[in-house]
């Protein structure tokens, strides 16, 4: 039973190694690049040279947020007469007549816009795109999701891209419009910045796979077609049409200096809701395009950098194996002192934590003049980070599992609830439920299974797994807390 457990928690601590070795390359080349990345602009255009643009918004029962993306797009700095606004509505509650008094009150001041209502949901927001996509006007289509509220120049700034051919799709950073609001918020926060300037700017910067981001980027229409068109056989349409467009030929460009404001999720069950979305359909997205990619044309690191993106979500499933595992090996070392020198090499780990972090205070540290400030700050924030992200491992393996297994889910929308840094609540809204279910209780379970492992390191006088054993606690003791008082908050 000691070598089983050995062996299993060696082969997820390799993993979550070469995880750090891929996300390390990324680190570099951004670095290396980041004042070309951070300064990159392009020629703007001719007002008379500019193209046809389509704006799809699609929405379900959005009631809070959706005048605020209507009246963001409707005062786009770019010619009327070449601007389109599809404002895909499959909402089934009252959102349905505050879309059309908006929609009413714009085209009465001369704006192409439009609501558009299927007969049915079917494939949800892969399906609506799709639908909207049959009857768009534009050579170009921009996407924005409700809780978005994008400057009126995003279309100048992003538009001239497409001068070069091989362009498909030009994707924006995400910035928060309610960074501030809690320390759920702040944590999301932190996460979403490494991703989209280190992942998306070194990944975009050596020519590897980037993806869109499902919101805030403009694509050529001719890009989604030769691409296969939008499909609802994924959670994440999104990055699906990103693999199988790249995989036609066709570049994508992000651009970091062009920011694309957001609410970020306040409340926890509709953090999770997203998260789960997020991870199941990344793993649904390796099943499906990984073999594509192994079999095309590109490059081999390029390749490996792919399929370790398309693993992202598998990370979860490596830190709960290792989570688990942990405490019968504690015990194992405590009773067998053989053990010791795999436990003494298994400290190699630390290394993948120390990238990690290089990774996030890459990102972190940008918003900081004086440097030794953010590193003070990232301190606090690091651990944090990671301990939420612990927590949510039981929660975000299952997905990344049924993901894997092939088991299908309906596409459950994020809420939005209009919130502003510390302005506004999201209690009372409508669209908040409680949700609590055997997850909720995995997570109490596995914070008392935690404890227990703190518990033995001051009985043994064994410390070299405290720290560990507490952040688990900490993150399972979190998410519990947080699921709970948020399901049942009025």
């Amino acid at each position: 039973m000691g070598i089983a457990l050995v062996v299993i928690y060696s082969i997820f601590a390799v993993f979550i190694f070469f995880y750090s070795m891929v996300q390390l390359s990324l680190v570099i080349v951004y670095l290396k690049n980041r004042k070309k990345i951070a300064n990159q602009v392009s020629e703007p255009m001719n007002i008379e040279d500019l193209p046809h643009v389509t704006l799809q918004l699609p929405i379900f029962n959005e009631l809070y947020v959706i005048e605020r993306l209507i009246d963001a797009v409707a005062n786009f700095n770019y010619p009327k007469e070449k601007l389109e606004i599809q404002i895909l509505d499959d909402s089934t509650d009252e959102t349905v007549e505050v879309v059309k008094k908006r929609v009413k009150h714009w085209r009465d001041k001369g704006l192409d816009i439009v609501q558009v209502i299927r007969p049915d949901r079917v494939g949800f927001k892969a399906g609506a795109l799709d639908y909207g996509m049959n009857n768009c006007k534009g050579e170009f289509i921009a996407i924005f999701d409700a809780d978005f509220v994008p400057e009126k120049d995003f279309l100048l700034k992003t538009i001239p891209y497409f001068r070069d051919d091989k362009i498909g799709v030009v994707q924006t950073k995400w910035e928060h419009l309610n960074k501030n609001y809690s320390l759920i918020t702040k944590l999301q926060a932190f996460a979403l910045d490494a991703h989209f300037t280190v992942e998306q700017g070194g990944r975009n910067r050596s020519n590897h796979f980037i993806n869109f981001n499902g919101t805030a980027g403009v694509w050529r229409k001719q890009t989604i077609i030769d691409g296969g068109g939008w499909k609802a056989d994924t959670l994440t349409e999104d990055l699906d049409l990103s693999y199988r467009s790249q995989l036609k030929g066709w570049k994508f460009l992000y651009l970091e200096n062009v920011g694309s404001p957001a609410e970020l999720p306040a409340e926890m069950n509709a953090l999770k809701s997203q998260q789960f979305r997020w991870m199941k359909g990344g793993a649904e997205c390796l099943v499906k395009n990984a073999g594509r990619v192994t079999s095309s044309d590109y490059n081999l690191w390029t390749k490996i950098n792919a399929i370790f993106h398309l693993m992202n979500s598998s990370i979860f499933i490596a830190v709960l194996s290792v989570a688990l595992i942990s405490i019968p090996l504690f015990i194992l070392k405590h009773n067998n002192p053989s053990y010791d020198l795999f436990f003494q090499v298994a400290t190699f780990s630390l290394f993948s934590f120390g990238v990690i972090g290089l990774l996030y205070f890459t990102s972190f540290a940008k918003g900081y003049k004086n440097k030794l400030i953010a590193l003070i700050h990232f301190i606090y924030y690091f651990p944090l980070f990671l301990s939420f992200s612990m927590g949510l491992s039981l929660h975000n393996a299952i997905a990344v599992s049924e993901g894997y297994a092939g088991k299908k889910s309906p596409f459950i929308r994020t809420p939005k609830f209009n919130l502003t840094n510390k302005d506004g609540s999201w209690k009372g809204n409508k669209y908040t439920k409680i949700k609590l279910n055997w997850i909720n209780v995995g997570e109490i379970f596995l914070t008392l299974y935690f404890i227990f492992g703190i518990y033995l390191s001051f009985k043994w006088g064994d410390f070299a797994m405290l720290p560990f054993f507490a952040m688990l606690t900490l993150g399972f003791g979190a998410i519990s807390y947080f699921s709970l008082k948020h399901s049942y908050a009025k």
